[in-house]
Order: C-alpha cells, then structure tokens, then sequence
C-alpha cells in the first residue's frame, strides 16, 4: 500500500486529524482517485484530564484483531488492514464513508434505530465464534491499563463503601474469561455508513475476556443518554432491549446476563466518576446518573430488562 503511493504528487494528497478519541493519532488520508485511508498511531499519554498512560504496543493488538476477526464478521463491518508500521505504532486500514456520523452522534441526537442495535448483536455474536484467537489475545495488560485501572480502580477509591463490588467485577474480569471482548463496545466505535450499516471501530483492548462486560458497555451507553435526552429515554431503552434479545439469541443466555449485570453498575459509575467520565452529562445529570448507578451496584435485579425499568421509574419519583 505505501509503495503504492510512489509518484503520487503531493499536492494531490491531503490529511485530515479526526477527533473524538482520547488515546491515538488518527488520520484520513484523501488521495486524488484512489479510496481514502485512515492512519492511525497509539498514543504513551492519553489526551485526558487525568494522567492516564497505556503501552503503545496496543496498535499491534487491533492490527492482529482485525485480521483475526475478518472472516467471521458480516460483510463490510470491519476496517480492512491495509499496512502497518511497527517501528513507528501506526498503521492504515479502509475508512468508512465520507461524512459518516458515529452512533453516538446519532443517538445524541435523538435518532435511535433499533435496527443498528441489532447489527451490534450480530457483530458481537461473531466475538463468540472466535475461539481460534485465544492463545494470541490471552492477556489482560492492557485491558488492565486502559479499564480497570481508569474505570473501576479510579472509581472505586471516590466510593470506598462499594469498593467490594468493583472488586467482584475485577475478579469477574479475571476469571469468568470465556470469549473475545473488545473492551470499548461502545456507540462512539461505529460509524454508521450510508443505508445504515455499521462499521465497528478500535480494537486495540480486544482480549479474551469476560463477553458479559462488553454488553455492559454498550447497554451503560444507552442508559446513560437516557439521563441526558429524558425524552428519549423509552426509545434508547428499545434500543438497548433490541440488542441484548438479539445478542440472547445468537450466544448463550444465563451466564452472559449475570456478568453484564456485575458490571452494568460499576460500568455507570465509572463513567461519572472515573478517569474517562461521559462529557455530555449535565451536572444534574451526573447527579441522577450517580444515585442510579449506586442503587444498581447494590441492588441488581435479576435481568437487563428490570435495569431500564428501574430507570424509567427513577423519573416518576
């Protein structure tokens, strides 16, 4: 692919720095006639409030997921791996198209399409196929690094009476590791691409680890712009609810809902009080979100479904 580029006159190239993501470089690329790619680099210190440091070798694990996952993701779900630079932690891969919004920008903007949920659960049903990937993703440094440190550690010291909880979660991470978990399930790494299909996005914390802390993730996402678009608050509960039947039917059921319900708690809390809070939350909306997040630390229900209805009656008190 570089080599491809030889001739190319300069002014025919241009870049542009892409924002939104707080531990990497990242770059799209435009040359004249050709398809635009994306560059990315790792970062030593992470653009956060917080000092907040991972190792750069991370870029090398989502170069390995990518290609290790290609064949068992739907269609045009994944960035393809087009090059990589070791020396320098950069590498190129496909871009989605041209002005794609995230999910997240969608969402927030309080278009919510059940439909992407579902393509969520079928890319995340693929992570169950993957077993083949084990040996090469056997390793929880960087998981430790860029979660557990900054989102339960972090946390769990400015709420030192539900430190035994984020503690489980931890444990939980360590040892109910049953599958490939990307760790950043999260709306912000999908790009929705035109007639609505989804382009999944950073996978350098993918690990073999605890799937029920994925699903964690991204339901946490839902039900926290549920505080700040109150409104919308049944529609991202739909959506949430799409995803988590969708992903039940495609991997199996009991043990996945117990882990995401360990962590579902932690998960909100942490993005209130830990290193990497969610920036669009309103300072009441901080306040709601941390009652919530305690009450559901202590007081999990038995399913997903009772956790948005515990929510929906937050706002009737």
């Amino acid at each position: 692919m570089v080599a491809d580029w030889a001739g190319v006159p300069f002014d025919a190239v241009s870049a542009e720095e892409l924002t939104g993501g707080v531990s990497n470089s990242v770059y799209r690329v435009r040359v004249a006639g050709r398809e635009d790619v994306i560059l990315k680099q790792s970062l030593a210190k992470l653009r956060v409030k917080e000092d907040w440091f991972s190792d750069r070798a991370r870029i090398f694990k989502e170069i390995d997921a990518l290609r290790g996952l290609a064949a068992l993701a739907p269609t045009g779900a994944l960035p393809k791996v087009l090059f990589e630079d070791r020396r320098n932690y950069l590498f190129g891969m496909s871009a989605a198209e041209e002005m794609a919004p995230t999910w997240k920008e969608e969402l927030l903007a309080g278009r919510v399409d059940t439909g992407l949920a579902a393509q969520a659960a079928e890319l995340h049903a693929a992570f169950f196929a993957a077993a083949s990937l084990r040996e090469k993703f056997d390793n929880l440094d960087l998981f430790e690094q860029l979660r557990l440190e900054p989102y339960y550690r972090f946390t769990a010291e400015r709420h030192p009476d539900l430190a035994r909880y984020f503690a489980r979660a931890i444990e939980r991470c360590r040892e109910e590791r049953r599958g490939m978990t990307h760790g950043d399930w999260s709306p912000k790494n999908f790009l929705v691409n035109p007639g609505g299909r989804l382009f999944s996005i950073d996978y350098e914390v993918m690990h073999w680890g605890d799937p029920g802390f994925d699903v964690a993730f991204l339901l946490n996402h839902l039900l926290l712009k549920g505080w700040h678009r109150s409104r919308d608050r049944a529609l991202y509960a739909g959506a949430a609810l799409t995803y988590w039947k969708r992903l039940s039917e495609l991997a199996s059921g009991d043990r996945l809902e117990a882990a995401t319900l360990c962590h579902l708690g932690c998960l909100h809390l942490a993005r209130v009080d830990g290193k990497s809070p969610a920036e669009y939350l309103r300072p009441a909306e901080q306040a709601q979100a941390r009652r919530f997040a305690r009450d559901l630390i202590q007081n999990a229900p038995p399913t997903v479904a009772e956790v948005f209805e515990m929510q929906a009656e937050a706002f009737h008190e």
